[in-house]
């Protein structure tokens, strides 16, 4: 069996900043962590996911496509390439076009949420400041970009107390980022996230992981600001099994495999929450988490209960496997591919 991993052209060239080196830096690190770990199994290759690419995996007889791609451009980048895949019958890992898009844009992902009475934080949208006067919300309050992930466009400044600097970094976001500008109620309280593995009943919730701010300096805020996540080494502290009364924990993991589901997510994802007074709120849904070997949560909280990091890439390649075999109704490898 052949795996295409893909990976995305640099971001850098469009996102001129420290942001986007960053995630062109990470990135680079993942592909060729996650290319190591399938060579243990699988014939691998890897493409850049550009104009040629459905003509070199059919070149190169591709049977999976390992998506690492979270697009270079648009309000919708995250489904571009499992948009592209579908369309010419190629398989891939994860989830597909519609749940990645619901996921990434944090506007669309609130109401699923709320329609499906999961708890998340409230929220309010605006594209122009002139309709924060309509905002019905207390503070602090949260602004962020509605589709952005790895905390790009949520500094320090980010966090709200009164009506001025509510204004000031909404007027920021309408000119740096896709509009409308999303602003959360600011849930106080401990944080946590999930991971979950598989599909349908074949569900493995992770090991609910502790987020710890309690070592940053005075000067950072109590929240995933981008200073805080590109810096977080000698401040933030992951407790896994995260430190937390067994009920509650067990209502974090439901809700996490509640998400899970509302979404219709696949294979792998992970699920961010916050807790008050023993409820959890989901702050934010990854549908394609992180797979740095050395710092993605996903990654440590599957070393947590034994599974390596190759054990995990391989993982999602059997979860993505029976997925097409379902869908099939038999062998994989003759019933799913017979195009390629």
């Amino acid at each position: 069996m052949k795996i295409a991993v893909v990976t995305d052209k640099s971001r850098a060239e469009i996102l001129h900043n420290e942001e986007g080196f960053l995630e062109d830096s990470f990135k680079e690190s993942v592909g060729k962590a996650v290319v190591k770990a399938l060579k243990s199994r699988y014939d691998v290759i890897r493409i850049p996911f550009d104009q040629n690419l459905v003509e070199r995996i059919r070149k190169e007889r591709v049977d999976l496509v390992f998506n690492l791609c979270n697009g270079i451009e648009g309000a919708t980048r995250l489904s571009q390439l499992p948009s592209l895949l579908e369309k010419h019958g190629i398989p891939y890992t994860g989830s597909g076009p519609l749940p990645h898009s619901i996921a990434y844009n944090k506007i669309f992902s609130g109401k699923a949420l709320q329609a499906s009475s999961i708890p998340t934080p409230g929220f309010f949208t605006c594209t122009k400041v002139e309709e924060l006067s309509d905002m019905d919300l207390t503070y602090p309050l949260l602004v962020k970009p509605k589709n952005e992930g790895s905390s790009r466009g949520i500094r320090e400044d980010s966090l709200v107390h009164n009506f001025k600097d509510l204004t000031k970094k909404v007027e920021h976001l309408l000119a740096h980022y896709d509009p409308p500008a999303l602003i959360n109620e600011y849930i106080d309280g401990k944080e946590f996230t999930v991971g979950v593995l598989g599909n349908g009943q074949e569900l493995l919730t992770l090991p609910v992981m502790g987020i710890d701010f309690s070592n940053l300096p005075q000067k950072f805020s109590r929240f995933y600001s981008f200073e805080v996540k590109h810096h977080y080494d000698d401040y933030v502290r992951f407790q896994i099994p995260a430190k937390v009364e067994r009920h509650v924990e067990e209502k974090i993991r439901a809700t996490a495999e509640a998400a899970f589901k509302a979404l219709g997510l696949r294979d792998y994802a992970r699920i961010d929450m916050r807790v008050v007074d023993g409820k959890p709120y989901v702050i934010e849904v990854n549908s394609l988490p992180g797979l740095h070997r050395e710092i993605s949560d996903l990654v440590k909280m599957a070393k947590a209960v034994g599974i390596g990091y190759e054990d995990l890439i391989l993982h999602i390649v059997d979860s993505a496997k029976r997925r097409y075999e379902h869908l099939s109704g038999g062998d994989y490898k003759t019933k799913v591919f017979p195009a390629v």
